[in-house]
């Protein structure tokens, strides 16, 4: 029908028997419901000021005629059982079905009062479930259960690959004596070029019998929580950075020593991501297809141990610090390498890493006296864009031990604008920046 009048209107509007919904209304007369709304609305503010005028009725329901009820007395239907209130939020939801039913929408467009259905069902989410509008709170803890599960076993697969790695390159050459150069929160392309220097050039002049990278090697912030623009991401270069100028010149000047990789909290997210194929990943994958974990991290290539005891399937934030703490190593029962402090407290002499800073705790125990444990300063560079670097410190360590009697003596090495090690002095140039701006300029 087109050009309805005022009369023809209030006509259709008003038979409920035939026209019985909205829709049936607005598809009777050519028109959208929200118009049909509208227009009913203008009509009955019409009428109460000139009677002449066509009356529309207020739909209150199939049997509803007009009256001078309000439209919450007219909807207040306090005998309604919760079968016909779910019958009504079916009906609205059939009647819109590409509107997304909320409570205020129910409420304009329903025929029941609020306190109604509320009493029945508390809340108007409750209300849906159980008009199977929205999906239950069995299904969907169902489908949520099945999803992790899926998730889990692309995890496990990864997980399982890393774990075989953690004895592959061991070197015992029988010493009673040994000597361990640990190293910690490197970030890859964010590492100290002093730092690198001098830690690398210790490597060459101790020859160490293990050089223990304790977490935090990698540091790719393009799977972090910090913000970082995608069109900057240089995965491909930074996994580069790692094998090129970390790895390569470690196992150059040190081709003897043990190479342990403790995993940090950035490799296992490295691996998640990974696991996942996640659109940052894919640009891994675009140069380097068919990727495996030792080729990411440059295990066989460099002959290192990777050292990652946790579970890659833990899926909320708790489970997955407890599956990171479960990531250490045990040197011949003298010491501890973790990337978390809490290992302080296992009662073996020992280090962590991921603070970035260096703190010395004095312990003792029955078994190997007094000994301590240290927590090491970064190799990351301080000058740090996404937090406080200039609060964090640079540092590296020396430990040894003598295996038959478990003593140990552990030598903490700082580094500001020099460093020294066992009587060697070391100094920043101005090409490897200045580890505290303004302050050490580098020579």
């Amino acid at each position: 029908m087109k050009n309805v009048t005022d009369a023809q209107f209030a006509k259709v509007f008003n038979d409920i028997e035939k026209y019985p919904t909205l829709k049936d209304v607005a598809n009777k007369l050519g028109i959208k419901i929200q118009t049909v709304k509208n227009r009913a609305a203008r009509m009955r503010k019409a009428h109460e000021y000139d009677e002449k005028k066509p009356k529309v009725i207020h739909r209150g329901g199939p049997s509803a005629s007009y009256n001078l009820m309000s439209e919450v007395d007219q909807k207040f239907k306090g005998d309604m059982s919760p079968e016909e209130c779910i019958k009504e939020l079916r009906r609205v939801a059939e009647e819109y079905p590409d509107q997304v039913i909320t409570r205020n929408f129910f409420r304009v467009n329903g025929n029941i009062a609020e306190s109604v259905w509320n009493g029945h069902f508390g809340t108007f989410e409750e209300f849906k479930r159980q008009a199977n509008i929205k999906i239950s709170r069995g299904a969907h803890a169902m489908e949520r259960k099945v999803a992790i599960h899926a998730s889990r076993d692309v995890y496990r697969r990864i997980g399982e690959e890393r774990e075989g790695h953690e004895k592959t390159y061991i070197r015992d050459n029988g010493k009673k004596y040994k000597t361990i150069l640990v190293g910690t929160d490197l970030h890859d392309i964010e590492c100290d070029p002093f730092w690198l220097r001098v830690f690398v050039e210790t490597a060459k002049r101790v020859q160490p019998d293990v050089i223990c990278l304790n977490g935090d090697i990698f540091d790719l912030p393009e799977f972090g929580r910090y913000n970082v623009d995608p069109r900057e991401w240089d995965v491909v270069g930074r996994i580069q950075h790692v094998h090129e100028e970390i790895l390569a010149p470690l196992r150059e000047v040190a081709p003897d020593a043990q190479i342990d990789f403790i995993e940090g909290n950035h490799e296992r997210r490295l691996l998640i991501h990974l696991a996942d194929a996640t659109p940052a990943l894919r640009a891994v994958l675009a140069d380097l297809h068919g990727l495996t974990v030792s080729q990411l991290l440059g295990l066989d290539r460099f002959e290192v141990n990777y050292v990652a005891k946790g579970d890659l399937a833990a899926t909320n934030k708790r489970d997955m610090q407890r599956e990171l703490e479960k990531s250490y190593k045990n040197y011949w029962d003298c010491f501890l390498a973790h990337h978390f402090p809490h290992a302080r407290s296992m009662g073996v002499p020992g280090w962590n890493g991921h603070h970035h800073s260096h703190k010395l705790w004095q312990q003792y125990s029955p078994i190997y006296g007094p000994y301590e444990w240290h927590q090491i300063g970064a190799g990351h560079r301080r000058q740090a864009e996404y937090c406080e670097g200039e609060r964090w410190a640079n540092g590296f360590l020396l430990a040894s031990c003598n295996i038959e009697t478990k003593s140990t003596i552990m030598d903490y090495v700082q580094l500001t604008d020099f460093a020294v090690v066992a009587g060697e002095f070391y100094y920043r140039t101005k090409n490897e920046g200045s580890g505290n701006p303004g302050v050490w300029p580098g020579r």
